[in-house]
C-alpha cells in the first residue's frame, strides 16, 4: 500500500526520451489528455565554459508548460544538463530546437524576460537587439547579438546532440493524492517509451516555513550531515547523481551548538560556500528574499513509477517531522550503516506514531 503524504511537494523527476521523441512530445501527449494546451517556456542554467578566462556560460533552453483546460498548471517539462548518459554528442539539432547563451547573469534575466521562446532561431534575439537599436548577426549557423560597442550580449545557436531528449518534470506544489498525480504524468511518459537516465534523480521541494526557525533549520541540517550514508542507503541514492555534496563542515558546527542561532547559521553557510548543490538545498530557508520557499531533497533515486516515489517520499516525511521538535536531531552513533538504518527507521515510526 502506498502511504499518504501529508505535506505539499512540489516533485522534479528526470527522466529520457526515446531517440526521435523529446520533452515536446509528452508535453503534446499530456496537454492531448486533459484537453489542456502547452506553452513554451525559457529554462535558464549554467554550464563549464571552454573560452578561456570564462569560467562558465549561462544559458536559456526551450521548455513546455502544460496547461489544463482551465488554465492551471499541470506540470513543466524542462532540460538537465546533468543528464548525459546514451546522448550522441554529433547528433545535429533538429528543426527548432535552439539554445541562447551569455556570460551575466543579469543578461540572461534580460533575454528570459523579452525573448519569446516559442520565436523561430532567426527572430529570437529581435527584441533585444532593438533595445540597443542594432541587429543580430548570422555567423555559420549562430545569430550573435553585440551591443554598439562590439561587446557580445548573447548567442543563439542550434541545439544538437539529443539535448531535446532529457526531461525534467516539475510538478507545482501537490497538496493531496501525491500518487495519482504524479501517475497522471508517469504512465503517459513510460508509454511514450521514457526512461530513467543514468544519472537521474528525483528531487522534493517542501513548503520551507516549518524550517525556518534556527532549531529546526539545525536539525535539518544534522540530520542530513550526520546520518549521510544510512539516509542514502535507506533512499538508495544514485551513486550516479551529479551535483550532490555532503553539507559543509562550518554549517555543521554551527548547527551542532547547544543554542543555534539564525545569524551563526547564515554566517557558516556563507563560509562553507553553501550552494543549492548539496544533498539537501538550505538556500532558501538561510535569505530573508527567497525565490522559492522551499527546503529542497536531492537525493532520491530516479524513478517513473509512483509508488517508488511516493514510498521514499514519505520516509523523508517523517524524518522531517522530528526536525521540528524542539529536541536536537539526535547524532548517528559509530557502527555499520546497517545499524544506523535501523535507527533511522526508528526515528521515523516513532514521527509516524506521533501523526497517527
Amino acid at each position: 500500500m502506498t502511504p499518504r503524504l501529508r505535506r505539499r511537494i512540489g516533485f522534479e523527476i528526470e527522466l529520457m526520451a526515446p531517440p526521435g521523441r523529446s520533452r515536446r512530445s509528452l508535453a503534446y501527449d499530456l496537454a492531448g489528455r486533459v484537453g489542456g494546451r502547452i506553452r513554451p517556456v525559457w529554462h535558464s542554467d549554467s554550464e563549464p565554459s571552454l573560452v578561456p578566462g570564462l569560467g562558465r556560460f549561462l544559458h536559456l533552453t526551450q521548455g513546455f508548460e502544460v496547461l489544463r483546460a482551465d488554465g492551471s498548471p499541470l506540470c513543466t517539462l524542462v532540460d538537465d544538463i546533468t543528464l548525459l548518459d546514451g546522448l550522441e554528442p554529433r547528433t545535429p539539432a533538429p528543426p527548432g530546437w535552439y539554445r541562447i547563451l551569455s556570460d551575466d547573469p543579469r543578461l540572461l534575466s534580460l533575454l528570459a524576460a523579452r525573448c519569446d521562446p516559442g520565436a523561430p532561431l532567426a527572430g529570437v534575439l529581435d527584441p533585444v537587439a532593438d533595445l540597443w537599436g542594432v541587429h543580430p548577426e548570422l555567423v555559420a549557423d549562430v545569430w550573435r547579438l553585440d551591443d554598439p560597442s562590439g561587446a557580445t550580449i548573447a548567442l543563439a545557436s542550434p541545439q544538437g546532440a539529443e539535448r531535446e531528449r532529457p526531461c525534467e518534470i516539475v510538478t507545482p506544489p501537490l497538496a493531496e493524492n501525491h500518487a495519482a498525480a504524479l501517475e497522471e504524468l508517469l504512465e503517459p511518459a513510460r508509454e511514450l517509451g521514457f526512461t530513467v537516465p543514468h544519472e537521474a534523480a528525483v528531487h522534493l521541494h517542501l513548503d520551507g516555513a516549518p524550517f525556518r526557525s534556527p532549531r529546526a533549520l539545525a536539525n535539518v541540517v544534522l540530520l542530513f550531515a550526520h546520518w549521510r550514508e544510512p539516509l542514502r542507503a535507506l533512499l538508495q541514492t544514485n551513486p550516479a547523481c551529479r551535483r550532490l555534496a555532503p553539507l559543509p563542515p562550518a554549517l555543521v558546527a554551527a548547527a551542532s551548538a547547544a543554542a543555534p542561532d539564525r545569524d551563526s547559521l547564515r554566517k557558516a553557510a556563507d563560509e562553507g560556500e553553501l550552494t543549492k548543490y548539496f544533498d539537501v538545498n538550505l538556500t532558501q530557508l538561510l535569505t530573508d528574499r527567497p525565490v522559492r520557499d522551499t527546503v529542497e531533497i536531492r537525493i532520491l533515486p530516479g524513478a517513473i513509477t509512483a509508488d517508488d516515489i511516493v514510498n521514499r517520499a514519505a520516509l523523508v516525511e517523517l524524518l522531517l517531522d522530528r526536525c521540528e521538535d524542539p529536541e536536537p536531531f539526535p547524532v548517528a552513533p559509530t557502527g555499520n550503516v546497517s545499524a544506523q538504518t535501523a535507527l533511522l527507521m526508528e526515528i521515523a515510526a516513532e514521527s509516524l506514531a506521533r501523526a497517527d
